[in-house]
């Protein structure tokens, strides 16, 4: 009798401070995650919402620009930082025949607006890509890009 009334007495304790521990998480502050929802997204190529992407095509059509390795270092309600790598075909002598270069870069995104597609969201407009060093032939030191959406 003294074993069963210890046992009960054990999974009463238990309940109580589960429910205790389940009422406090419910009513915790939202954690970091949420606030990626009030900040804007980037949109890719099949319109797609994207946070903090590890890569993203630039190039939709055809595929012979993309970003890679991308580190973000700022993500928030007016602009977003990242370093990482452009990878750009030079297409020589025509781009099936091309190779793929990398360059290390720098990208924000900035000017957030409403998506169309989903006026709740916001997203970010542009993107620029400013090079470190050496750039692809023809770009310019930093190249700004109007964002799809």
């Amino acid at each position: 009798m003294r074993g069963s009334l210890v046992g009960t007495t054990v999974t009463l304790a238990a309940g109580a401070l589960l429910t205790a521990a389940m009422t406090a998480a419910s009513a915790s502050p939202p954690t970091a995650s949420v606030s990626h929802r009030t900040a804007p997204v980037l949109v890719d190529c099949q319109f797609e919402k994207n946070v903090r992407p590890a890569d993203f095509i630039l190039a939709c059509g055809d595929g012979n620009s993309r970003l890679i390795e991308l580190t973000w270092v700022k993500w928030d309600s007016e602009s977003a930082l990242a370093e990482g790598v452009n990878v750009v075909n030079n297409c020589d002598p025509y781009c099936a025949k091309g190779v793929f270069r990398p360059y290390h870069v720098t990208v924000r995104l900035d000017r957030p607006a409403e998506w169309k597609k989903n006026p709740a969201v916001k997203r970010y407009t542009r993107m620029s890509v400013t090079y470190d060093d050496a750039r692809p032939k023809g770009f310019t030191q930093t190249m700004d890009y109007p964002l799809w959406g």
